[in-house]
């Protein structure tokens, strides 16, 4: 029973980590990554898909990203949705192929992008400790119910507390590369 609890809480926090990488992934850095367009949404025929499942993105060089569309008549739409999206992408279009280049970042766009990837982990953070919190009051009711001992429970505490610590590492891990990679020039 206790396994299972630890084995829950393990796979939760894990999840947290990845959530906490997709985060990343939308936090551009100064290259070029098919990622960060992930969180587009082009307007297809009246409902609103993401740029994916309209067209390939694909990485030109470094610094740009290149977008070519499998129905030509969305290339204006596909522009659009860039435009719109917070990233602050300007998109030039040469007839079918739409090429996005990355901007360099400035000191302090990147001072911005180090505090969005700092609140994105404190929220992974929180994410984990919730888990942890979960876990243990799982525990606690089964002393309750009398179904542990006390050891048992001590035992249990420990071994969620060292995969909480764990998971709260991996997120810092996380962090400072992200950090590292928005500093790069």
């Amino acid at each position: 029973m206790i396994n299972e609890i630890k084995e829950e809480a393990q796979t939760r926090m894990t999840k947290s980590i990845e959530a906490l990488g997709v985060a990343f992934n939308k936090i551009r850095t100064g290259r070029a990554h098919p990622s960060i367009l992930d969180g587009v949404k082009v307007s297809y025929y009246g409902s609103e898909s993401p740029l994916s499942q309209v067209a390939n993105v694909s990485v030109l060089d470094a610094r740009t990203l290149s977008i070519s569309a499998w129905d030509k008549s969305m290339v204006p739409e596909i522009e659009k949705a860039i435009m719109k999206s917070d990233l602050g992408l300007n998109p030039a279009t040469t007839g079918e192929l739409i090429r996005v280049p990355m901007p360099a970042l400035t000191e302090e766009t990147r001072k911005d992008f180090i505090k969005h990837a700092r609140s994105e982990a404190e929220t992974a953070r929180v994410a984990i400790r919730n888990i942890r919190r979960d876990a243990l009051g799982q525990v606690k009711d089964l002393l309750k119910e009398k179904e542990i001992s006390e050891d048992e429970d001590r035992r249990a505490a420990d071994d969620i507390q060292k995969i909480t610590d764990k998971n709260i590492k991996q997120v810092d891990a996380d962090l400072s590369v992200k950090e590292k990679d928005l500093m790069e020039i």
